[in-house]
């Protein structure tokens, strides 16, 4: 399997998932500041010019969530648990791209990827826009930690690796976390995964 890789969000959780469960994954970056996504070559693998994309020997699968279940299915993993807890993973999956990630995701734009891209300074605007949306997903997360230590039942599942994919970025990406001990407390634990340290490859 070929993984083609930025060092973007939806990237990180899949490169972070496939080093998590140690797959004979090939990791291949694309240069985004080069446009390399936007290549006939990389478009017949991707026709939306995104990453991730994942090649196999049944063809290429796009979309960093699908990517991540067909990880776990492979490997045989309750990452993408096959009992009545599959729903309540797939809810947390849709509702971290609907809503938390959309809107953190406005904090790493401005404070991260506009200054790795030469994109000009940081929109104070569209932050602070940010901040009313964050604040109610962030509290929707917080109550739902408070007796919790996982998203869904009492193991890690692919709804954790989603949701916090931002999160070692909070300092960096000035996300507003203060406040929020619960998702602190639960982000710290994810964090001593080996894989979730530093899911990029190095070279």
């Amino acid at each position: 399997m070929k993984l083609y890789y930025a060092q973007t969000a939806n990237c990180y959780k899949t490169c972070a998932v496939a080093k998590h469960l140690q797959l004979p994954v090939e990791f291949i970056h694309v240069d985004l500041g080069q446009l390399e996504h936007k290549t006939p070559d990389f478009l017949s693998k991707n026709p939306n010019g995104k990453v991730p994309v994942l090649e196999t020997d049944n063809g290429t699968l796009w979309e960093s969530t699908a990517i991540m279940c067909h990880f776990a299915r492979q490997a045989k993993s309750d990452l993408w648990p096959e009992d009545e807890r599959q729903v309540d993973v797939m809810r947390w999956l849709s509702w971290d791209m609907d809503n938390f990630l959309p809107t953190a995701g406005v904090y790493y734009f401005e404070n991260i990827i506009k200054p790795q891209f030469g994109l000009g300074e940081p929109d104070q605007d569209a932050i602070k826009s940010a901040d009313k949306d964050f604040y109610q997903h962030a509290k929707i997360l917080e109550d739902h930690l408070e007796a919790q230590e996982f998203l869904v039942g009492d193991s890690l599942t692919l709804a954790d690796l989603s949701v916090a994919v931002l999160l070692p970025y909070a300092d960096k990406a000035q996300i507003p976390l203060n406040g929020f001990s619960n998702i602190q407390r639960w982000h710290d634990n994810l964090m001593q995964l080996p894989a979730w340290q530093a899911p990029f490859p190095t070279t």
